[in-house]
């Protein structure tokens, strides 16, 4: 379980990481959504 915690936060830290560089870079949120949500979606993957 602390295990599948520090996976969880691991995670969320770099989603925030991606978040920060894009708005940092001046490219929007919307391209950090799409790199979020890429993975994470089996609709994108096709």
């Amino acid at each position: 379980m602390v295990h599948a915690r520090v996976e969880h936060d691991f995670a969320r830290m770099k989603t925030w990481k991606i978040l920060r560089n894009c708005r940092l870079k001046d490219d929007g949120v919307h391209h950090a959504t799409l790199d979020i949500a890429h993975p994470h979606n089996p609709v994108c993957r096709r």
